[in-house]
């Protein structure tokens, strides 16, 4: 086969996409290589290992900021939810106007406090959570207890008095 070239084409892809391709003339011995590199839009090894780095740096900030959310947004539901509870009829028919306005008050002060203080640290977040928790939960368990509006009247002086005033003391 005279006059027809025998040409040898070799692929050889690396493991960072890299294609090199080689061609040699068999009859004359004459070898040519080229390099395809995909470059657009790829990261260097150190771009790659500072993007690590940055993301291991922001983790613990993330971590932070994602505790300080959920505090947040605990407290939020939290008030939110004991406004609607104490606003359905079947429950507020059950409260002592004393208790009654001892958990609005205390809802109130806690939004209030939530619109302020958008940018406070988890544990303030927390911290409002039990103080709100100490003031409406032995109301609304002692309501449960209680049953009837008239038992709950009856006990409205001493939680109102004793009763809760001391329990706030403690969680501070």
């Amino acid at each position: 086969a005279r006059g027809v070239p025998q040409i040898t084409v070799c692929f050889d892809i690396d493991a960072n996409g890299i294609l090199n391709v080689s061609a040699e003339d068999k009859t004359t011995g004459q070898k040519n290589k080229i390099t395809i590199t995909n470059d657009k839009g790829r990261l260097s090894k150190e771009e790659i290992e500072k993007m690590v780095q940055e993301a291991e740096k922001y983790k613990s900030e993330d971590e932070e900021h994602k505790k300080k959310v959920e505090a947040k947004n605990t407290l939020e539901n939290y008030a939110y939810n004991m406004r609607n509870t104490i606003k359905d009829d079947k429950i507020s028919s059950k409260l002592s106007p004393a208790d009654k306005t001892k958990i609005d008050d205390a809802i109130e002060q806690a939004i209030q406090w939530l619109d302020a203080n958008q940018l406070a640290e988890a544990d303030e977040f927390e911290d409002k959570m039990k103080e709100l928790e100490s003031i409406c939960n032995p109301i609304i368990a002692k309501m449960y207890q209680g049953g009837a509006g008239g038992e709950v009247d009856d006990d409205a002086p001493p939680a109102g008095g004793s009763g809760a005033g001391p329990k706030i003391e403690e969680v501070d």
